[in-house]
């Protein structure tokens, strides 16, 4: 495994995951937005995808052009296999760290002592 996935990468990759063979850089930035409410610039989006490319753990491919783009092609992303490993990996980690330890956060959260 190489360096961990930061915030935006596992994002990026559940959003892609998300949206199969829909997943291109303006809508990898709506799914993000529409399920968390944060909005991320759609050039730190493709530099997370581009850096996730040169590790392997996405691949892209061009597609036709398009009338509605004046004839001009999107980039679509995939998840490969070792992206898929990481994300999981990551998210089990977060899991296995939050076990038992949210209701605590909860009062936390709210101000209450324990």
């Amino acid at each position: 495994m190489g360096r961990a996935l930061g915030e935006l990468e596992k994002l990026v990759l559940l959003a892609v995951v998300e949206l199969d063979d829909e997943a291109y850089g303006a809508e990898v930035g709506r799914a993000i937005e529409e399920r968390t409410g944060r909005s991320v610039s759609s050039g730190s989006i493709y530099t997370a995808l581009d850096r996730m490319e040169s590790r392997g753990l996405v691949r892209s491919h061009v597609g036709e052009p398009t009338p509605e783009r004046g004839g001009r092609r999107r980039k679509y992303y995939r998840v490969e296999p070792a992206g898929a490993r990481e994300l999981h990996d990551a998210m089990e980690a977060m899991r296995a760290m939050a076990r038992g330890v949210l209701p605590r956060l909860r009062a936390l959260a709210a101000g209450q002592a324990e």
